[in-house]
């Protein structure tokens, strides 16, 4: 595979995940009506590695080191990321949420620059940053300017977007290493271990008389196969396509894809500014992108 098929297989690979990732955001609000935030979470964590045992169940051996790494990885992607982002959803506005989430990208630029060789800031990713951030900000609003403080929530939001950082970092030593699948089977594994402790603090049970409902499993089995399991496969074989920071400039897209999907299944509603929004944010991880592109050019030209 040369090197330009290896970056648009890339690309597709992360545009996928950020439209199921877009989508699941309105299959988690239809759970979170009967469930709570953590009792959704364990439960598309067990449908995920299920699926991912079935795809991969070869047993590796790996060193303590290695499997503290694993740990990391499912506490900063998975644990602390949606309990943050599911607890800012119960006590701030959506909006809120949404914008503040999609300072992730920005946080992973300013920590790759830090603490790696080969992902730094550039005027491109600044430039690119700022343009899909406008166009969040107009997507997220789209045509009702309703912004309220509120600093638990916000806090919240932001600690889930750091945590999404940090996990991107360490995820950057672990993708050439192993097994796509492999690796996040082990994520997952430990994204069980642990959220249980949280469920049990919590006292929390299962109100799985509400799974009979057709929509409910649908939504939990979107949650789990999809959204939990095949995804984060796909993100991380992304990542090791197009490193870290490339790969993240596509959650700018994450709040334009929830628009559409909210506009398709709960028929909510899309203004000319959340239209515009989408076509900033398409512009800024073009721009965002720009740098890799030309140096791909050079590249080729002279080879």
């Amino acid at each position: 595979m040369t090197v330009t098929t290896d970056k648009i297989t890339g690309h597709i690979l992360a545009a996928f995940t950020i439209i199921i990732w877009g989508t699941t955001f309105i299959a988690s609000k239809i759970m979170l009506r009967d469930f709570s935030p953590v009792q959704v979470m364990i439960l598309r964590f067990f449908i995920a590695y299920l699926v991912l045992w079935i795809l991969n169940h070869k047993i590796q051996k790996t060193s303590l080191r290695e499997e503290m790494g694993f740990l990391l990885l499912a506490i900063t992607g998975t644990t602390i990321y949606f309990l943050f982002e599911n607890k800012a959803l119960t006590i701030t506005n959506t909006s809120n949420v949404s914008i503040l989430l999609s300072v992730a990208p920005v946080f992973t630029v300013i920590l790759a620059h830090i603490f790696t060789r080969d992902e730094k800031i550039n005027r491109y990713v600044i430039l690119g940053a700022i343009i899909a951030f406008l166009g969040v900000a107009m997507v997220v609003f789209n045509g009702t300017i309703m912004l309220k403080l509120s600093p638990a929530g916000d806090v919240l939001s932001i600690g889930a977007a750091l945590s999404w950082a940090v996990y991107s970092i360490i995820l950057k030593k672990y993708v050439g290493r192993y097994d796509s699948i492999y690796l996040t089977r082990k994520v997952v594994f430990y994204s069980i271990i642990t959220t249980l402790p949280i469920l049990f603090a919590e006292n929390a049970s299962f109100p799985l008389q509400d799974l009979k409902n057709s929509t409910m499993i649908g939504c939990l089995l979107f949650l789990g196969v999809l959204g939990s399991g095949i995804c984060y496969v796909t993100w991380n074989m992304a990542v090791g396509r197009l490193g870290i920071v490339a790969t993240n400039n596509y959650i700018y897209l994450s709040p334009f894809i929830t628009m559409v999907a909210g506009k398709l299944i709960l028929d909510e509603h899309i203004s000319i500014m959340g239209i515009a929004g989408a076509v900033l944010i398409i512009a800024g991880v073009a721009a965002a992108g720009l740098r890799n592109n030309v140096k791909n050019q050079q590249i080729n030209s002279t080879g």
